[in-house]
């Protein structure tokens, strides 16, 4: 076994410190965006109900995102890289047992798992990183993380496509477990151990309770549409949810090292960077899942050409987010975080006068817009995130902003599932009788066959256009909400640490770091 080194590093294992951490981050984006891709061809091999077609997706970012903070938590606790170790390693084992997977809920069950070995890979490297950089080298350094995991993203969907054509869909899962054995390997030999001296063990309470809050939020989303919001089972999930969220809450108020630390709430710039972690959840992320789906199960693409026709929205992440952090030397985060979102919000309305079966040269415009507005804040959130609380807590810092933004992307997928199955059902109207619920939950799936099925009186072409009308009106509204959240972070991040300062004596360490650098 080798040993975790202690000395200090040189600039090589630095290097090589940063390409593990890169390469866990390209494989993260390829474990939603491939399963996306395979979902109408997973559906016919393994089977299985709408619900549990979506847990597909939803039991990874469900497990990714509740975990993150308790990942965090564990890598101050018990070591940055321990926790990086254990995380890549699980992650491989687990990605690798999908392949194999006999039925859809053996898979849902390592999908989930997946995730867990994902959140403790992730919030144990990008905590790494933090000991290992300094200043406006560690803005650099996340900015790389930013554009290995953009990588992911720009070539997941075709890289998926070309397999599942070539070997079926358990293949996506290989190279996946090919970059999380490479980052174990570079990891195990060049990282070096820290953790946080002043921690106190681990704030179980406040883990279980929100963990458990946001397991119950999600499920009722993803029922809801299937039964109806009246449905008893329904209300007690989103009741039982809200009551945890409380009691999360209150435990974080008073224990003595909580795992989420409420009074940073008391600081605007703190809460413009929670909010911008958000952002990307229904500005970009439900369209690397709602896309594929509709490319392939609706309009009948295949798998390589839907793979291609996302290039356009993923590839800007392979440049910007880099190039994000060279204009903060010209323009302020705020600026920039929040015109990229003024841009994604603009790509959102523009795409959403594209119906159902548009050619997908049309489409290009659109989503490069999407792609070029999102990229722009995605640089710099995680250095922002880093920047908000002091050095040695920076597994909470990143365990609270990943948190933020991956349980953010699971409650969105699942709220905006739910919207766009309402929306269809409601095009749908009283020519489907009572089966419109059923047909719109098939839809959202990708799977038109089923939905006609269900409702023989409306047409393929009809079916096509109800889903194509729905998607343009989810469209508008994920409009809305980009808009107003440029807006809301401009404003917050653009306060700067001396607001925050003189709303209370003690400032936060690295705010006076990150402005000193950015005087540089």
């Amino acid at each position: 076994m080798i040993s975790p080194k202690t000395q200090v590093a040189s600039p090589t294992e630095k290097f090589f410190v940063l390409v593990a951490v890169c390469c866990a981050a390209a494989a993260m984006p390829l474990t939603f965006t491939g399963p996306a891709v395979a979902l109408p061809a997973i559906s016919r091999t393994l089977g299985g109900s709408p619900i549990a077609l979506n847990w597909v997706t939803n039991a990874f970012m469900l497990t990714f995102g509740s975990s993150l903070m308790v990942a965090g938590a564990l890598a101050d606790s018990f070591g940055r890289r321990r926790i990086f170790l254990v995380g890549v390693g699980c992650f491989a084992l687990f990605s690798a047992g999908l392949a194999f997977a006999g039925n859809i809920v053996l898979f849902d069950i390592l999908r989930a798992l997946q995730g867990l070995g994902a959140a403790a890979a992730f919030s144990g490297g990008m905590a790494s990183l933090a000991q290992e950089f300094d200043g406006s080298a560690r803005m650099r350094a996340f900015s790389i993380v930013g554009s290995s995991f953009g990588v992911g993203l720009a070539f997941g969907p075709i890289a998926s496509g070309l397999m599942i054509d070539a070997f079926g869909w358990p293949s996506i899962f290989l190279l996946v477990v090919v970059l999380a054995l490479l980052a174990l390997g570079l990891g195990a030999y060049h990282l070096r151990e820290s953790r946080d001296p002043d921690t106190a063990g681990l704030d179980w309470p406040g883990a279980l309770s929100f963990t458990l809050a946001l397991t119950l939020f999600t499920y009722g989303m993803l029922r809801a549409p299937e039964t109806g919001w009246s449905d008893p089972l329904v209300i007690a999930l989103l009741v039982g949810a809200a009551l945890l969220f409380l009691v999360f809450g209150i435990i974080e108020r008073s224990v003595k090292r909580p795992m989420l630390d409420l009074t940073l709430f008391r600081y605007p710039r703190f809460v413009g960077v929670q909010l911008l972690a958000a952002a990307p959840a229904y500005a970009f992320v439900v369209l690397l899942i709602l896309l594929p789906v509709r490319f392939v199960g609706i309009e009948g693409m295949s798998e390589i050409a839907a793979g291609r026709t996302m290039i356009a929205l993923s590839a800007p992440l392979l440049i910007l987010p880099i190039a994000a952090g060279l204009l903060t030397r010209w323009f302020s985060a705020a600026t920039i975080c929040g015109s990229g979102l003024i841009v994604s919000a603009a790509g959102l309305f523009w795409l959403s006068h594209f119906a159902a079966g548009s050619p997908a040269s049309a489409l290009i415009g659109p989503l490069l817009t999407i792609g070029v507005g999102i990229s722009l804040p995605w640089g710099l959130m995680d250095g922002l995130a880093v920047s908000v609380v002091p050095k040695e807590r920076a597994g909470m810092a990143t365990g609270i902003f990943s948190t933020t933004r991956v349980a953010g992307e699971g409650v969105a997928l699942a709220v905006v599932s739910a919207i766009l199955s309402a929306f269809i059902q409601s095009n749908l109207g009283a020519t489907a009788s009572g089966q419109a619920s059923s047909a719109a939950q098939r839809l959202v799936t990708g799977d038109l066959a089923a939905a006609a099925s269900n409702v023989p009186a409306i047409s393929h072409d009809a079916l096509i256009s109800g889903y194509g009308n729905a998607f343009s009106s989810l469209l508008w509204l994920l409009t809305a909400i980009t808009a107003i959240t440029a807006i809301v972070v401009f404003t917050f991040l653009g306060r700067g640490a001396s607001a925050d300062m003189a709303e209370d004596a003690t400032p936060l360490p690295e705010e006076e770091e990150v402005l000193r650098v950015k005087k540089a």
